[in-house]
C-alpha cells in the first residue's frame, strides 16, 4: 500500500497522463519524472505550501518566481502551448492559486519547466537517472533533496 497521500497510479493515469496529453508532451518518461517529482517534493500531495517559511506551492512545490519566469520568458513566445495551459485553468482563480488547488495547471507547469531543459528526459523505467535528472534541474545542487531520497520515496510509493 502507497505512503502517499494520492495514490501513485491514479495520479499517473487520471492526472498527470490526461495533462500531458493535452499539452502535446506526453510520454511514459515524462510522465515517471513528474510522478517521481510530486513524491518527492510533497509525498505525492501530503501538503500544498512549503513546508517552513518557504515560498513553493502545489504538488509539485513550485516558487511563484520560477511560475511567472516560465509565463514570461518561455509561454510568452509559445502561444500554441500557452493557449493549451491556459485551456487547464479554472476561471476565478490566480495562475499562482491554480498551482495549489488545479492539479492538471501545476502538472502542466511543472512539464513546461522541464521541457525548458536542453537535456533530453532520461528513459521511461530508469527511475535512477530520473532521480539525477530531477536533483540537476528541478531542485538544483543547491537544494536540499537528493537522489538517494527521491529513490527512496519512489519505492515506498509502491511498496
Amino acid at each position: 500500500m502507497s505512503t502517499s497521500a494520492i495514490d501513485p497510479g491514479q495520479l499517473r493515469s487520471l492526472v498527470i497522463a490526461p495533462a500531458l496529453a493535452a499539452l502535446g508532451l506526453a510520454s511514459p518518461a515524462a510522465e515517471e519524472l513528474l510522478l517521481g517529482t510530486a513524491l518527492q517534493e510533497t509525498g505525492g500531495g501530503h501538503w500544498l505550501h512549503q513546508l517552513g517559511a518557504g515560498p513553493a506551492i502545489g504538488l509539485y512545490q513550485m516558487e511563484p518566481a520560477t511560475h511567472d519566469d516560465i509565463w514570461k520568458s518561455f509561454l510568452a513566445s509559445h502561444a500554441e502551448l500557452a493557449a493549451k495551459v491556459t485551456s487547464l485553468t479554472v476561471p476565478g482563480l490566480s495562475k499562482l492559486a491554480q498551482l495549489a488547488g488545479n492539479l492538471y495547471y501545476a502538472t502542466a507547469m511543472t512539464r513546461i519547466f522541464y521541457d525548458r531543459v536542453p537535456e533530453p528526459l532520461p528513459a521511461a523505467g530508469d527511475i535512477a537517472a530520473q532521480a539525477a535528472y530531477y536533483k540537476a534541474h528541478y531542485n538544483t545542487p543547491l537544494g536540499a533533496a537528493t537522489t538517494a531520497q527521491y529513490l527512496e520515496n519512489w519505492h515506498k510509493a509502491f511498496a
